[in-house]
């Protein structure tokens, strides 16, 4: 199981999802407010989202799964 924290948090917060692993990498699919969520965790320690910007994916390296709650928390 990946991406452990990020669907914890999901998990706490009451947002249905939707978990995928492949290649021993994870994948989140959402709809938070009428738009798509997606992270995509790779091999090379690295995560790509489009949380910040619903339209638009950005990598995310490091600490990718804290990165990526602490924006969804300022969602309101």
């Amino acid at each position: 199981m990946r991406l452990e924290k990020l669907q914890a948090y999901l998990r706490d917060k009451g947002q249905e999802y939707q978990y995928t692993e492949e290649d021993g990498c994870g994948s989140i699919d959402w709809e938070h407010r009428g738009l798509m969520y997606h992270v995509w965790e790779f091999s090379e320690s690295c995560a790509e989202s489009n949380v910040r910007i619903a339209g638009k994916m950005e990598e995310y390296k490091g600490n990718y799964e804290e990165q990526i709650i602490n924006i969804m928390e300022r969602w309101g």
